[in-house]
């Protein structure tokens, strides 16, 4: 079979072998032995922050301070597996966003990608002002070039500094939705519709700084064919997750993985989440249940989201994700990408890279016969 050499992905003065960026998966779905793995691969092993104190079996009060506390052992446990590039994923939405960033930063992380909102405002300019060297690049998930505007404009004007790189998400991706409801089936916002002005905007900005601005595409990145397209479009690099959860060293329970392999492509659905964003997921009992109205009793662990009024929804969604995460599918569900139907098995990590570089290499090979 063909395989390819995929280019580098360099982000300042970061290089990354391969430009594949593992994507950041809660609650504990993508975790040190995930991401260390990935990065093992010569991609980005990435960690999702949020709800991993949920996992403490102790958990009483002091809900950030626990979750800071778990996402630093979980940074050390995964650097400790790995030389390799590895990144933290926050969303901007936690409200306890301030504490996850710098325990961050504080551990080394190579990459903080920043999600679930306009990260504007702190602790970005404390940090700054501490450490005018920090090593960690800051790269914010968008998804248009309005926002990628708005945010650049913002850190230059308050911090004297671009973000490091912009991933922008298509609305095929798994999980909480950037967009509208009525707009992800919409084809005028599709990857390759919205990825060009982001392109652009970012080639605006080298100007201005001097430094070349990756752009990473994702939302639906499935294929190493897929890969080869975007980068052929003018993305640096790409991030995908639907496609690691079905690996052998994902975090995430069996259970949990088989989701992916039983799913059929009528069973990806969109539901309204708590947070009230729609979310892509894999149809099971407790979905069935949702769709049709049931609610589900609960005592909110700690007010996570700061969109979420826990006292109006039918659901808590972290301790959902948390069953699901340790295997319990009848009182929880997996989020998933629109082609988690393509999954047919679990593979390891490593299997799973050499099918994407043989798909890259066929796809550049055709290319090549056109």
């Amino acid at each position: 079979m063909e395989k390819s050499k995929l280019p580098k992905l360099i982000i300042g003065d970061l290089a990354v072998d391969t430009p594949v960026i593992q994507g950041g998966m809660g609650v504990g779905i993508s975790g040190a032995n995930l991401a260390s793995a990935v990065a093992n691969e010569g991609g980005v092993g990435v960690i999702a922050s949020v709800g991993l104190g949920l996992f403490d079996k102790n958990l009483k009060n002091n809900y950030a301070e626990t979750n800071a506390k778990f996402l630093r052992k979980e940074i050390r446990k995964a650097k400790s597996k790995t030389k390799g590039v590895i990144g933290v994923n926050i969303m901007y939405a936690l409200t306890d966003f301030e504490s996850h960033v710098v325990a961050a930063v504080e551990e080394g992380t190579d990459i903080i990608f920043l999600s679930a909102g306009l990260p504007l405002k702190h602790p970005f300019a404390e940090l700054f002002e501490k450490n005018s060297k920090i090593k960690t690049k800051f790269i914010p998930k968008i998804s248009s070039a309005r926002a990628m505007k708005l945010i650049f404009d913002y850190w230059k004007k308050n911090y004297n500094r671009f973000p490091d790189g912009v991933v922008v998400e298509g609305p095929m991706s798994g999980g909480h939705q950037g967009f509208r409801e009525e707009n992800l089936d919409d084809e005028e916002y599709i990857l390759e519709k919205i990825m060009p002005p982001v392109i652009e905007q970012a080639k605006k900005y080298e100007k201005d700084c001097g430094v070349k601005i990756p752009v990473i595409a994702a939302g639906g990145v499935y294929y190493g064919s897929d890969i080869f397209k975007y980068m052929e479009m003018g993305a640096n690099g790409v991030k995908m997750g639907t496609r690691f959860v079905a690996t052998e060293e994902c975090d995430a329970h069996e259970n949990f993985k088989n989701e992916y392999v039983r799913c059929k492509k009528e069973d990806i659905v969109v539901i309204k989440s708590p947070v009230g964003l729609p979310a892509r997921v894999v149809k099971n009992g407790f979905i069935e249940d949702i769709l049709s109205g049931k609610k589900k009793p609960f005592k909110c662990p700690w007010k996570c989201l700061k969109t979420c009024d826990f006292r109006k929804v039918s659901f808590c969604i972290a301790i959902a994700l948390k069953n699901a995460k340790l295997g319990n599918m009848k009182d929880g569900f997996a989020f998933a990408g629109k082609n988690a139907f393509r999954v047919t098995e679990i593979i390891s990590v490593k299997k799973l890279f050499e099918n994407i570089r043989i798909e890259y290499g066929q796809a550049a090979t055709a290319a090549l016969y056109v």
